[in-house]
């Protein structure tokens, strides 16, 4: 692997958890604030190996900075789920769609998924605070709105910026 790619992943990692960790919980669950993060490193860099580094160090990152109850595990499975549903999706229409507009439609679908995945795995292994219908509405309905909009503002500038210094081809 490329340092640099990899020194890139890192710091999108961090800053979604910076992110996922300052959040606010709503109904005692966080908007997940470190997807977008994971999508546009996916979107920059899609290859196997840097979703499967992102997968597995965003759902470690957001396991450790959760505030749902007993939320670590449903964090582990719902990560590597969300973050390859994302690529297969993008490899599918990448050619067919502007990334500036396909990536904030693929970032909706995919929170839809990650916070079904979620809410269903820690309905399954343990037992949820509050109504499945409840949760997902005050909290995964707003990140899907902003994981949308952060999205759609992040990657022009992302791709921008490091498409100047040559560290990626444009997408």
């Amino acid at each position: 692997m490329n340092t640099r790619v990899l020194v890139i992943l890192a710091l999108l990692m961090g800053i979604g958890t910076v992110l996922h960790f300052v959040m606010p919980p709503i109904a005692g669950i966080k908007p997940d604030m470190a997807l977008p993060l994971m999508f546009l490193g996916i979107i920059l860099f899609p290859e196997k190996k840097n979703v499967l580094l992102l997968a597995i160090g965003t759902g470690i990152l957001t396991a450790l900075t959760t505030g749902f109850p007993a939320g670590q595990i449903p964090n582990l499975i719902d990560k590597p789920i969300t973050a390859f549903a994302f690529f297969g999706l993008f490899l599918l229409i990448r050619k067919k769609a502007p990334t500036t507009i396909s990536a904030p439609i693929l970032a909706a679908l995919c929170t839809i998924l990650s916070g079904v995945v979620f809410l269903g795995s820690a309905w399954l292994l343990f037992e949820l605070p509050d109504s499945f219908g409840a949760l997902f509405s005050f909290a995964v309905v707003p990140a899907i709105i902003i994981n949308a909009i952060v999205l759609f503002i992040l990657y022009p500038i992302a791709s921008s910026i490091l498409k100047r210094s040559n560290l990626v081809n444009a997408a």
